[in-house]
């Protein structure tokens, strides 16, 4: 099973903003014990590259992937850390090839049909897109991607999602999959909470594999 097949057969990807790496190994843990077996760490603290290498290390489990990507230097950063797949909120030709190079999943940002276009051109076959909700939705994206179907675009809503609106991502045949920071708060990771967010990981797959047996 590839990369994403994995993501795409439990389709909410959890997006973590983690300050302290030593929460890395029961976070991952605690999405396990829920059902969880893919995890995006973002890059928007200075732990990021550490609990990317942590979970790798400790949780085998668990698929891992690298989110924020702004540049190339973050790229090779989560990569080395041992990323098996990146994210970015927009589209960067450099950070696309960084990934191309090391021949991994790469899911970059898009909100426009230009953005589309874009990354179409840079051979990008998976997209996120974000912000969703405050870009006009799930009747946004199926409207954009009306024009792409025939190249066979998938893509990963980002921004906004909850277990209460997903299901109208989800039941678009081109989302193979949505994200969110809702299953694992920064908070709950803080005080390490890991039953509350096992249920959280628990109560969206449980949705998601109703909406998809729809």
């Amino acid at each position: 099973m590839d990369t994403i097949e994995r993501i795409a057969r439990q389709p909410v990807l959890p997006v973590i903003v983690i300050d302290d790496a030593e929460s890395a190994v029961p976070l991952a843990e605690a999405l396990v014990a829920g059902g969880m077996t893919s995890i995006e760490i973002t890059f928007r603290t200075s732990a990021a590259a550490e609990a990317i290498k942590r979970i790798r290390d400790c949780v085998p489990d668990m698929l891992v992937g690298a989110g924020t990507l702004l540049s190339p230097e973050n790229a090779e950063a989560a990569l080395e850390a041992g990323a098996e797949f990146g994210l970015a909120p927009g589209l960067s030709e450099e950070v696309v090839n960084v990934f191309a190079d090391a021949d991994k999943l790469f899911i970059p940002g898009i909100m426009t049909p230009t953005e589309i276009n874009q990354a179409a051109s840079m051979g990008c076959q998976y997209l996120k897109f974000f912000p969703a909700e405050t870009a006009g939705g799930a009747a946004n994206l199926k409207a954009m991607n009306a024009a792409y179907k025939h190249l066979g675009l998938k893509y990963c809503p980002t921004g906004g999602i909850t277990l209460a609106n997903m299901e109208k991502y989800l039941s678009l045949p081109e989302v193979f999959a949505v994200g969110g920071s809702w299953i694992a708060t920064r908070e709950q990771i803080a005080s390490g909470n890991w039953e509350a967010i096992a249920g959280q990981a628990r109560a969206a797959l449980t949705q998601a594999s109703r909406i998809r047996q729809a």
